[in-house]
């Protein structure tokens, strides 16, 4: 069977709302011992199969997929060897801390390094470097299943705020004492 087929009809076959957004190596797994891999998955992509999201990431459009959460998936899968967790400016857009919500635009805190991955017409997953140690800030950090990832509390959220100097104007000082 020709590699794009075989891709094709592992896709079809396991992917669902839950599991449609894949690293490479993931991919690797569908078709062993294709030797182009990174041919195979643009012409994937060239032809609708997959749509690239960033380097090294792919989305697999299955029904009724919340698209709202593709970055979140993205960014879990990016650095899922890392200690990673949403805050700063998303955090405190979803509690209404801030006044201007992020369009296309998510903020983490990592254990890796800073970086802003472009995700195209996605948007942008900005990685913050922390030194901070897992069991430092775990108090403060709830699951978002949704998101599949980590989110920190209000309060650590202004905490990495003002230890990675972010501007605070547009923090609402009465909407955060409510919260904190």
């Amino acid at each position: 069977m020709q590699p794009h087929r075989q891709l094709a009809e592992t896709l079809r076959s396991l992917a669902n709302r839950e599991h449609c957004v894949f690293a490479t190596s993931d991919l690797a797994g569908a078709v062993p011992g294709c030797g182009q891999l990174a041919v195979l998955l643009s012409r994937a992509a060239k032809s609708g199969l997959l749509r690239r999201v960033c380097k090294g990431i792919y989305f697999y459009p299955v029904p009724d997929y919340p698209l709202g959460n593709l970055l979140f998936h993205a960014a879990a899968r990016l650095r899922a060897g890392e200690l990673n967790y949403l805050s700063l400016e998303t955090v405190h857009s979803d509690a209404g801390v801030i006044s201007q919500i992020p369009m296309n635009w998510i903020t983490l805190m990592s254990s890796g390094r800073s970086h802003v991955v472009d995700c195209g017409d996605f948007g942008h997953i900005e990685f913050v470097h922390t030194a901070q140690r897992p069991d430092a800030v775990a108090g403060e950090l709830a699951y978002d299943p949704d998101r599949r990832l980590w989110r920190a509390s209000v309060r650590q959220a202004l905490r990495d705020m003002k230890a990675t100097r972010r501007s605070l104007e547009l923090v609402d000082e009465e909407a955060l004492h409510g919260l904190v």
